[in-house]
């Protein structure tokens, strides 16, 4: 596996050893820095916002709200904001006795060599370049960049310049630029795009200038201040300074000669506030920026954090595999870290390395929390709470609907409303069309299971006993409420919804959105239904009666709940589930003509559309959406549950059903390969490595054919590592210890990694062919139990590593 266009470099290293404007958007994302706080894309300091560069900084939760006329109508979308660049560094030499050059920049004629490394371990980006005249004369820069995970408020980018060849001085121009916009996404480029208005710029002593500007709705004031250090020259002296109505600049002349090192660097303070908090935070931000350690000092603290961060949450997996995993891995960190735990935020489906999915919250939780429950389940909890703050916009959207409980939105932001656009642009026909993908009222039960996976995989009964069971009772009583009993079937019926599959939004020639009975979404309300029962029955009597007081919930309604629990109308087809009712009813499309056709079908909706058709029309799904169900649940989980809704699931008809939608599906999400090759490798079925492999290999070779540029796919980088951990290990941690089923995968033979589990933070589990290592560290708690397969139980004390045969 790997691209040709990525240096293998060592195991800790991602880079590129040339420069190709066509994949530069794809660098800037993959080299995005973070610390869970904020995050600066991997853009080159040289180069402001256009075709090729597109320099962006994000902070997690800063959302703002624009209403743009499209097509003829207003339409209103809240965006995870573009922030003031602070990395903008602009530099040309000035060889005694000449003119000024031009600017010089990655895309000038005079490069010569351009280098790309990201420092996985230690969490910096360097870029590397070498410009040469018609003369001869030669200039090495280089840049070095953080964004500090031990103090998520700082950041700094180190700049050094070799001259070969001749000697004069160089002009270096340091900028802080708030002339921005969110202009990352081409689709976009209808709709309102500039978020920050009332600029004020400032100036301190010690090379420190300040900017400050504010979003609209909701208010956020935002601060940056970059504190300019050059050497030789101490202290820093500017030539000249400018203030512009929306940024600074700072130029300085530095001499320059053969064997003399001359460095810049920035070092940035980011400040915010909501717009109605007493204080300044551009003040604030001043004064940070001019009391930051130097650039060593920082780099020092910033890599210690990291190290810690590699302790608790590293993933070994020997080659190539290993180092795409660790790169997922590494962004995963940057975007939800420990810093996250102290912010009310949710996991932004493409992290905050761009503007995709305008920064929205879907249900990518469901792929990221089960590392983040076993590595950093403080910051699963937080992500958790971010849902139970929006708990009161939910229950509103249920009551708008007509119905009880709680609804929560498929795309979620800063109110908790829903969020997800009216209308989306189809770039192959240039037509806007009607969005129903807030149909997928599955992202209630997603919400749900995460509350329950996360209490049962840490321990966290007050969670689950607090919070949590608000948002699982009222998820819970909001598909009771849904469910509409139909007398002929003598079951119940969710109507009108949007699956995973995202391709069907409604039956053809339909005059009104949605389909009835998508089997994940009936059977995942079906599990939230008895989960609620489960937990009212667990439930301390003190906090059962508080929670029925609070919610209104008396024994009329909890047997309502049994009773759909138990005959939710689960549809069927030539001997598989259907994805939903009707499905196998539909057209088959040909395949092939269209592959032949087309090459790369993936927006296989896009491609019908253009040609005056509909996906509807057809047995095609975009991604997995029945199978989804063999991801969440284990075969005995998942025959349990098709068991209490009066249907046999034995191992044949799931076999089956698995492979009547691998020949039906064109995989137009990141998530669909990984899901697939989970559910193989489960089944020890033949293809699984080229599913997996996919999903590896899904944003390093933007395999939706240009979508990386725009975001990463947190998800499906999550995904991975857990398709490790949890997937091919068939790990499952809960109270009764750690149960481990590993399946063989022949391309990932060995591997380790450590967890938290009953009580201990640093358990290591090594998988070998044939055997499994369990480490327990040190300590005063009690042995871990360990479940093997064949219901073989054993424990490992604390200060011990045992070894199991497999």
């Amino acid at each position: 596996m790997g691209s040709a266009a990525v240096n293998p470099g060592a195991g800790w290293t991602w880079g590129y050893d040339a420069y190709a404007p066509e994949r530069e958007r794809l660098v800037e994302t993959l080299c995005t820095l973070g610390n869970g706080r904020f995050a600066t894309r991997g853009s080159a300091p040289e180069c402001a916002a256009g075709t090729t560069h597109y320099p962006g900084t994000y902070l997690a939760g800063c959302y703002d709200r624009r209403t743009s006329l499209v097509d003829g109508r207003a339409v209103e979308n809240e965006d995870l904001v573009n922030l003031p660049n602070w990395t903008l560094l602009r530099y040309r030499r000035l060889p005694a006795d000449e003119p000024a050059g031009e600017w010089l920049t990655p895309d000038s004629d005079e490069l010569r060599h351009s280098t790309v490394r990201l420092d996985l371990r230690r969490g910096t980006l360097h870029r590397g370049l070498y410009f040469q005249d018609a003369r001869g004369r030669g200039l090495r820069v280089g840049h070095t960049r953080l964004v500090h995970m031990g103090d998520p408020g700082l950041a700094a980018q180190r700049t050094t310049f070799h001259a070969y060849g001749w000697s004069g001085e160089i002009e270096v121009e340091s900028l802080l630029d708030g002339d921005v916009a969110n202009t990352g996404v081409e689709r976009y480029h209808h709709l309102e795009s500039r978020h920050l208005s009332g600029h004020r710029t400032v100036f301190a002593p010690g090379g420190v200038a300040g900017l400050s500007c504010r979003t609209g709705d909701p208010g956020h004031l935002i601060a940056l201040a970059v504190r300019t250090d050059t050497r030789p020259a101490r202290p820093a002296r500017p030539a000249r300074t400018t203030g512009t109505s929306t940024g600074t600049g700072q130029l300085y002349r530095l001499p320059i000669a053969r064997g003399r090192t001359v460095r810049v660097t920035k070092t940035l303070a980011l400040r915010t506030t909501p717009a109605h908090t007493p204080g300044d935070p551009l003040a604030k931000a001043v004064e940070a920026a001019g009391e930051a350690p130097s650039f060593p000092a920082l780099l020092a603290a910033h890599e210690a954090a990291w190290q810690r961060l590699w302790e608790e949450g590293e993933l070994h997996v020997p080659g190539e595999p290993g180092r795409v995993l660790r790169l997922h891995l590494f962004h995963l960190l940057q975007t939800l870290s420990p810093h996250t735990a102290d912010l009310d935020v949710g996991v932004p489906a493409r992290g905050l390395h761009g503007e995709a999915y305008r920064g929205h919250v879907f249900w990518d939780e469901l792929f990221v929390l089960p590392y983040l429950d076993l590595h950093f389940p403080d910051v699963a909890e937080a992500l958790l709470r971010y849902r139970h703050r929006r708990l009161p916009a939910a229950r509103e959207a249920a009551r708008r609907a007509g119905r009880r409980g709680a609804m929560y939105p498929w795309q979620s932001g800063g109110s908790g409303a829903e969020e997800t656009q009216e209308v989306h642009l189809n770039p192959r026909s240039g037509r806007w069309l009607p969005d129903h993908s807030r149909l997928q009222r599955h992202v209630g039960s997603a919400v749900a299971y995460n509350v329950w996976k996360y209490a049962r995989s840490t321990g966290d009964q007050a969670f689950l006993y607090g919070e949590g069971a608000e948002i699982l009772l009222e998820v819970a009583r909001f598909w009771a409420d849904s469910a509409e009993r139909d007398p002929g079937l003598g079951r119940y019926r969710l109507r009108g919804v949007v699956g995973p599959d995202e391709y069907h939004d409604a039956y053809p020639h339909a005059a009104v959105p949605g389909v009835d009975d998508n089997a994940y979404t009936n059977v995942t309300a079906a599990w939230v239904l008895a989960r609620g029962l489960d937990l009212l029955r667990e439930l301390p009597a003190a906090r059962r009666a508080e929670l029925r007081e609070r919610l209104a919930l008396d024994e009329g309604e909890t047997a309502r709940w049994d009773d759909v629990s138990r005959r939710l109308h689960v549809p069927f087809h030539r001997g598989v589930i259907s994805q939903f009712e009707g499905f196998g009813e539909l057209a088959e499309l040909d395949w092939e003509a269209y592959r032949a056709g087309y090459g790369d079908i993936r927006r296989l909706d896009r491609i019908l559309e253009a040609e005056g058709d509909t996906v509807n029309r057809y047995q095609a799904s975009k991604q997995a959406d029945t199978l989804m169900l063999g991801y969440l649940f284990r075969p005995d989980e998942l025959a349990a549950l098709f068991a209490r809704l009066g249907h046999r699931l034995d191992d044949g008809t799931w076999r089956a059903t698995v492979d009547y939608y691998l020949r039906r599906t064109s995989h137009g999400s990141t998530l669909s390969s990984l899901v697939h090759g989970w559910v193989l490798a489960r089944l020890k079925g033949t293809g699984a490595w080229r599913y997996c492999e996919e999903a590896l290999l899904s944003d390093v070779a933007d395999v939706q054919g240009g979508t990386t540029g725009e975001g990463i796919h947190l998800g499906a980088m999550a995904g991975t590592i857990d398709l490790v951990e949890r997937g091919i290990t068939g790990l499952e941690a809960g109270p009764d210890g750690l149960r481990v089923a590993p399946v063989s995968l022949r391309q990932l033979p060995r591997f380790a990694f450590t967890l938290c589990c009953g009580g201990h933070r640093g358990v290591r589990l090594r998988v070998l062919p044939g055997r499994l290592g369990v480490r327990v560290p040190a300590g005063p708690g009690a042995p871990l139990p360990l479940v093997l397969p064949g219901d073989r139980r054993f424990t490992v004390p604390p200060g011990e590593e045992r070894w199991f045969p497999l």
